[in-house]
């Protein structure tokens, strides 16, 4: 059984091909760039190497079409027919409180997430042009619809809810959805495989830092609470969005600033200028902060212990919550592979139980693996984090469960 995952971000499209028998890769790639001249193509299939290549696409539609076609490809392609591919299964950032599950994709499913176009302007409507452009090419092909939002529908009305007039809610649905759901799902699972505990059994803390960066308190395999918000500018700092700041300084940055005159300007700012690159004025990469630190830049200095510091206050308040954990996890770009950023959240955190094994910590491993000392309470992990697989899991559940409603 094969699934093709697609996932179809503002200005990107990826692709994972999988056979789901042994959950291995097949083929993968990326259009990048998607309407700029210097969009390209980025293949690679198994046991080959990666060929790129410069392209002129427009829109999400033409990016899946060349992606199929070269899937197809007799030459190079990875499938004889579209009939190899069983499901396709799409990534959708945001579901809103319509979708607490994946779905497999019908006319009210679209009905349903054109209604959310207005709540992640800059993905959904690039996920919904995906749909219809693997509509269009594997006609015949059911797909599901994997939301990063889903796995946080299990918090608590009072975590998820802001303290604004409650009509707000009501009428627009302000609340708090979390992201990277598809992700924390993944390594909370594969927690409890190497802590040889069942996932109901425990209380977990998984930090996904990246370039976006979300934690999230589970317990018993339910989310209680996630950094992330309405949108995924809430929470903690990150490359290049603020994270958690006090709302009034929005209406005196507009007071203060002229520049600033719609909430389109208020938005770069906070999404695309802020975080480690505004305040390290240099980048919104850690490497180049670590880097830049090291060598005595002050600003980038401040930069990374303000990220770092942001993290740790989200780890002990949620140790709060829900009463002392069993594991804590590090994922994504940033938690799987900066040394100097999983040291600092975790220094000085012994009254929690959590303590770092520097040495482990240091070892230049890509595989799972625990990092806590011997004496720690709370086990830490590093979990490399698959969201295309996971994407591919969902889909292949959600595929079968539907047959069988069928019969």
């Amino acid at each position: 059984m094969k699934v093709l995952v697609v996932n179809c971000g503002s200005s990107s499209t990826k692709y994972t091909l999988f056979e789901m028998e042994s959950e291995k890769k097949i083929a993968w790639g990326i259009v990048e760039c998607i309407g700029l001249s210097e969009a390209y193509y980025k293949r690679q299939t198994s046991g080959a190497k990666e060929k790129k290549t410069s392209i002129k696409v427009t829109n999400h539609t033409e990016a899946v079409e060349l992606i199929i076609k070269d899937l197809l490809d007799k030459k190079t392609g990875s499938i004889a027919n579209i009939d190899e591919i069983a499901v396709v299964g799409h990534r959708i950032v945001h579901g809103g409180d319509k979708f607490s599950k994946s779905v497999l994709v019908t006319k009210e499913v679209k009905k349903g997430l054109k209604e959310c176009f207005s709540i992640a302007p800059l993905h959904t409507p690039a996920h919904y042009a995906g749909i219809l452009a693997v509509e269009k090419m594997l006609p015949g092909i059911p797909s599901v619809l994997v939301f990063d939002t889903a796995f946080h529908q299990t918090m608590p009305d009072y975590a998820y809810m802001y303290a604004l007039p409650y009509e707000y809610y009501e009428k627009h649905h302000i609340r708090k959805y979390g992201f990277h759901g598809t992700s924390h799902n993944y390594v909370s699972q594969r927690a409890a495989a190497m802590l040889r505990k069942p996932l109901s059994e425990l209380k977990l803390i998984t930090a996904h830092l990246g370039n976006g960066s979300s934690i999230t308190a589970i317990e018993k395999g339910k989310v209680i609470d996630t950094s992330m918000g309405f949108t995924p500018l809430q929470g903690v700092m990150m490359g290049t969005r603020c994270g958690d700041i006090d709302p009034a300084i929005i209406a005196y940055i507009i007071k203060k600033y002229p520049q600033y005159k719609n909430d389109d300007d208020l938005n770069t700012l906070m999404n695309k200028e802020s975080g480690l690159l505004g305040i390290s004025g240099l980048s919104g990469d850690m490497r180049t902060t670590i880097k830049a630190s090291a060598e005595g830049n002050k600003k980038a200095k401040l930069a990374f212990e303000m990220l770092c510091y942001s993290i740790k206050k989200y780890i002990s308040a949620y140790c709060g919550i829900l009463n002392g954990i069993d594991g804590l996890v590090f994922t994504a770009g940033i938690g799987e592979n900066s040394t100097a950023v999983r040291e600092k959240i975790c220094a000085n955190l012994h009254a929690l139980g959590i303590e770092m094994d520097a040495k482990k910590n240091n070892e230049p491993s890509v595989e799972e693996r625990f990092v806590s000392t011997a004496n720690s309470k709370v086990k830490i992990m590093i979990i490399p984090t698959n969201e295309e697989l996971m994407i591919a899991r969902e889909s292949k559940v959600c595929l079968h469960a539907s047959a069988q409603t069928d019969e």
